[in-house]
């Protein structure tokens, strides 16, 4: 039983990035309705653990006034990295393209910080490649927020 309308879910926790306890809404499709199953569509910003594409389990929260997510029901095989410009003289747009082109797709929450989303199906090694490169330039820092099995080999030829 699917729903074709998008909802949004919020998620509690604690955000290293942020050193800090927040919350953070996503945008998802109903997969289950019934059973609380939803499909999240949207990149998240802060939210480790979890990729687009994820299978959530949710419910609706009284306090909250809206679906609030309790677990993880199946994951992806998609990867979240979250990522900040250190270097305020180095575009962001030059970054997302290279990224887009190696078949990633990516959010921006302002100039300096942005998400994404690695596909299942896309090579991790050129991605993380690039990245290492910025990072050791110090023109970003990021984190593997969620890197699926897929994904993660690639960490054996990066230490």
């Amino acid at each position: 039983m699917s729903d074709d309308n998008p909802v949004k879910i919020l998620f509690r926790f604690y955000s290293d990035i942020l050193d800090e306890e927040t919350t953070e809404t996503l945008q998802a499709e109903a997969v289950d309705v019934e059973h609380g199953y939803y499909k999240l569509e949207s990149i998240p910003f802060y939210a480790s653990k979890i990729a687009t594409g994820d299978i959530v389990w949710a419910e609706y929260n009284e306090a909250d006034k809206m679906l609030t997510y309790r677990k993880t029901v199946q994951h992806s095989g998609n990867s979240t990295i979250h990522a900040i410009i250190l270097n305020d003289e180095y575009d962001i747009g030059a970054i997302i393209k290279v990224l887009e082109e190696s078949g990633c797709e990516t959010e921006k929450l302002n100039t300096k910080y942005f998400a994404i989303n690695v596909p299942a199906v896309a090579d991790y090694f050129p991605v993380k490649q690039k990245l290492n490169e910025l990072e050791k330039e110090k023109v970003i820092d990021y984190a593997e927020s969620r890197l699926s099995e897929k994904h993660n080999y690639v960490n054996v030829f990066f230490r």
